[in-house]
């Protein structure tokens, strides 16, 4: 699969909002949207005026990027969730907040969705006992996500939680410290979405 490799900080200025695509570095003075929040290539000041097309265009995109997903998955994620009675876009939203990479990092033991994927893929998380290295891997209602032996003694997972007082997850997840599990109590709804999103967009795009 195709992964992007540039500068995070130029999909942030690209799409014009911050995507917090690099942890706590986002809310720093460092962050580069915040010296320059216009688009790569152009001046201050001179964002164009975008059709409708680009502005369902844009909304796509940063929510692709916000998941750091790639197109192929994307559009698969949508594809699924126009097959799902309900509302297709909360239904979307639901599904790609359901992947494995996104659960660790809602759960706080990652600073970015990005190192979250990277946990997973390194194998120090269990989903009811067995450990899943796929970061796609769908959570259900019910199920359990423990980090391995390996994964307790990991050096950068060790610091984050050193960092934190208390672990706060949204209110579909729980979290149980003595074991430090987390369970899933119930599907994610549209108001556990915690950035601004316009999913009517997004369905307008693939409705073409």
């Amino acid at each position: 699969m195709s992964r992007y490799t540039d500068a995070k900080c130029r999909l942030c200025r690209r799409q014009g909002v911050k995507l917090f695509l690099k942890g706590p570095r986002c809310m720093t003075p460092k962050c580069a949207f915040e010296k320059r929040p216009f688009a790569p290539g152009m001046s201050r000041g001179s964002r164009r005026r975008l059709s409708d097309y680009g502005v369902q265009l844009r909304e796509k995109q940063k929510v692709r990027y916000i998941y750091g997903i790639s197109e192929r998955q994307f559009n698969n994620y949508f594809v699924k969730a126009n097959r799902i009675p309900g509302v297709t876009g909360e239904n979307f939203l639901r599904l790609l907040e359901k992947r494995l990479d996104n659960v660790v990092f809602r759960g706080g033991v990652a600073d970015s969705r990005s190192d979250a994927r990277q946990m997973v893929l390194h194998r120090h998380f269990k989903v009811n006992g067995k450990i899943v290295n796929i970061p796609s891997f769908m959570v259900s209602v019910g199920d359990k996500i423990e980090l391995t032996d390996v994964g307790k003694k990991h050096k950068k997972i060790k610091e984050i939680i050193d960092e934190k007082e208390q672990l706060n997850p949204p209110s579909w997840l729980e979290f149980q410290p003595e074991q430090f599990t987390f369970t899933v109590l119930r599907e994610p709804n549209r108001d556990d979405i915690d950035y601004q999103v316009e999913e009517s967009l997004i369905v307008e795009f693939y409705s073409k």
